[in-house]
């Protein structure tokens, strides 16, 4: 486990990509399961501790994801979630930089079930929902460009959708227009803070999660870093 933040209450890990949070149609085993038996095992528990699953994190997808303990936490996240007390941010690599550095973004989603995509528009459409979102530029290498993302609503892939929509998918990710793939099936997106109002202690909580270790990473961190 890459435990990032653990209490009584919550658990919050840096997820690898290719790890699935929540159970699917693929049967593998997800994080909550693969968690459950690590603090059953690891604090001597007989059977399965609980964890809930407050909110997800596409597959591809790397960094933070928060796990409820207790079925008290679990029901306050997921109301802090729904009504966006929950402050995200993301870290996406791109190669086509935005027009503009800094922004926000907002489109119509309507989500495919079938294809598993979701599709964007300026204008309202039926089974559409609003998506917003706040950018910047944070980097830029020679081929490549690091945008922050943060969200103002939590939607059916909605960064990968609001991105490629302006021109700039996110390295790998060929479902949202990516020349090619990332040599681990991963897509260059990850979860990289969060800031909430605890949801039992009631103290503020801050978690940073760092990003994979690869170059490209790696390069972006150290530019980061320096400015």
């Amino acid at each position: 486990m890459n435990i990032l933040y653990e209490d009584n209450h919550l658990i919050v890990v840096n997820k690898r990509s290719g790890e699935i949070v929540q159970g699917d149609k693929t049967g593998d085993k997800p994080l909550s399961e693969i968690i459950s038996r690590f603090i059953a095992d690891r604090d001597n528990k007989p059977g399965a501790a609980f964890i809930g699953v407050p909110h997800r994190l596409d597959r591809p997808v790397t960094g933070i994801a928060v796990f409820a303990k207790t079925s008290k936490s679990l029901e306050r996240l997921n109301e802090m979630f729904r009504n966006s007390e929950i402050e995200k941010k993301y870290w996406a690599i791109v190669a086509n930089k935005p027009e503009n550095p800094v922004g926000e973004l907002k489109h119509y989603l309507v989500r495919n079930e079938k294809q598993n995509k979701s599709y964007a528009s300026l204008l309202p459409k039926k089974d559409a929902k609003e998506a917003r979102l706040l950018y910047k530029v944070l980097a830029s290498s020679d081929r490549y460009h690091l945008i922050e993302v943060e969200l103002l609503t939590g939607r059916h892939h909605q960064i990968r959708c609001q991105l490629a929509e302006i021109g700039c998918p996110i390295k790998g990710d060929l479902k949202y227009g990516a020349p090619r793939s990332n040599p681990n099936g991963s897509i260059s997106l990850h979860a990289r803070s969060i800031k909430f109002i605890h949801p039992v202690k009631k103290s503020e909580v801050i978690i940073l999660a760092p990003p994979p270790e690869d170059s490209l990473w790696n390069a972006f961190m150290k530019i980061v870093k320096v400015q």
